[in-house]
């Protein structure tokens, strides 16, 4: 009888450096592939009332699946469709197929792996093995220079480790997929079948993501050769506006249809034939802080998800004031730059890393220098039901250092939305183009809105409170005077 393996793809979803999928083609005569909708990712999050796994995220996913699917039926095989519990689905395909075994990419946040646990006790009774393979981060767990336990507080001295002692494996090779036996594959669920409701495309968007393998490798030799943006990545990635300011890998590295060590050998490449410069090396850096994140995740566990976070800080001054944080969601704090921001996440399902950082230290600052003071998690839960390139450890790994939660505790994290809007918006571009209201301001009055007089609002068609909130703080707090210019 021919040895069936069941390939469980998660956030793996490539052909290209699939270690876990090699390895299952190596291993077995049948290779069963499937992907299982897991009603429990769609639930509601308490406390804030919006999904898990929002329209943005589950189009983007399913794109993926689909594009999975057309590759691996290119091969020779095909993927497997289930909805349901995991644990339940796959111990009853190796019951119906009597595989020995279901292999499948490791995890490091404790969600994913108490699915894994949960796996493994449903294989038990059937004598099958769930096998785990380590292959979502740039370096390997198993080459680190320091254990999981001792992963270094701050980002530096984990960079700087790998950097001197750690080497980037190679990709492993394409697999040779076996024919599938006669099955039932299962058909590709809608969002409407899956309970959300299909947005429009806002054509305002930087960038339309297309989810899948193929879409990613397209980026990749995009944005790398044909239009040569790498060469400015360390100068552009802070902007705003425009679809080649910074790689935009992160949606696709999220749910693995990118291998992280595709881009850094393609980064090589790039330095081998065209040009080594603080651009490539800043590439790379970010893939670093990316494993540093997971690392993390894996070595504090629930710590990295919960109000303290992992150094145990005290949540006195953050509160559940939902209306304040309603306002946060849905860009209407009367703060330009802010709304600017959490009006394309709403919008599209992206967001710049500059944005991330600057609508989260308002949301949760408090104390001397305090903005809306509200409940950090609930921001955190906000971005992971909305983001496309969500992943836990990343996320929320994010959030523990605006909050000052986590283990890096090096430096102040508190962003200056004034200055920051003045320099990475200062013609307010970025703001008229998601605050279409705003069109008329001029640039230099823009980011400090409320501070100007009743006529001069008027006559750029702008009334508070009507056409245009107002706001939440008073940004004077961020400038320099002293008193409120006069309203009249």
């Amino acid at each position: 009888m021919k040895k069936t393996i069941i390939y469980w793809f998660r956030n793996d979803l490539r052909l290209h450096d699939n270690a876990a999928l090699y390895q299952a083609c190596q291993d077995a005569q049948c290779v069963l592939p499937v992907f299982i909708f897991d009603p429990a990712s769609m639930q509601t999050i308490p406390g804030i009332n919006v999904p898990k796994i929002g329209e943005h995220r589950m189009r983007f996913l399913l794109e993926s699946v689909a594009d999975l699917r057309r590759s691996l039926r290119k091969k020779g095989s095909d993927l497997l469709i289930r909805t349901g519990d995991p644990s339940q689905v796959l111990a009853e395909l190796a019951r119906q197929h009597q595989a020995s075994a279901i292999y499948a990419g490791q995890e490091a946040t404790p969600e994913e792996i108490r699915l894994e646990e949960q796996v493994q006790q449903a294989l038990q009774p059937l004598g099958a093995q769930l096998n785990l393979f380590w292959m979502l981060s740039l370096y390997h767990l198993d080459d680190l220079p320091f254990d999981v336990s001792e992963i270094p507080d701050a980002y530096r001295d984990f960079r700087k480790g790998c950097e001197k002692q750690a080497t980037v494996r190679d990709e492993v090779p394409l697999p040779s997929l076996p024919a599938l036996p006669k099955i039932e594959v299962g058909l590709m669920p809608t969002l409407k079948i899956l309970g959300i409701r299909p947005q429009k495309t806002d054509q305002r968007a930087v960038i339309q993501f297309v989810g899948g393998e193929t879409a990613a490798l397209h980026r990749l030799e995009a944005y790398f050769w044909e239009r040569d943006q790498l060469r400015h990545y360390k100068h552009t990635r802070n902007q705003l506006l425009g679809e080649d300011y910074s790689s935009k890998f992160s949606a696709w590295l999220a749910n693995g249809s990118l291998s992280p060590r595709r881009v850094y050998w393609e980064v090589r490449r790039y330095e081998a034939e065209q040009k080594k410069n603080i651009s490539t090396y800043w590439l790379i850096f970010e893939l670093i802080w990316r494993d540093y994140f997971r690392f993390q995740a894996a070595r504090q566990g629930h710590r990295m998800f919960q109000a303290r976070g992992p150094r145990n800080v005290p949540t006195s001054g953050w509160e559940k004031d939902y209306d304040r944080f309603a306002k946060w969601a849905a860009g209407q704090t009367g703060i330009p730059f802010v709304d600017a921001n959490m009006r394309e996440l709403n919008a599209t399902g992206f967001m710049s890393n500059r944005g991330r950082q600057n609508v989260a230290s308002f949301l949760l600052h408090r104390g001397e220098k305090p903005d809306l003071s509200v409940w950090w998690p609930w921001g955190a839960a906000y971005l992971e039901g909305l983001l496309i390139d969500y992943d836990p450890a990343s996320n929320w790994g994010n959030w523990n250092m605006v909050a000052e939660v986590g283990m890096d505790a090096h430096g102040d994290r508190y962003f200056n939305i004034y200055t920051q809007a003045t320099h990475y918006d200062p013609q307010g571009e970025y703001v008229k183009h998601w605050c279409p209201e705003l069109e008329h301001v001029p640039a230099d009055r823009l980011h400090l809105l409320s501070l100007n007089s009743t006529q001069d609002l008027a006559s750029w068609g702008v009334e508070l409170g009507v056409t245009y909130p107002f706001p939440l703080v008073n940004p004077i707090k961020w400038t320099r005077r002293k008193q409120e210019p006069d309203a009249d």
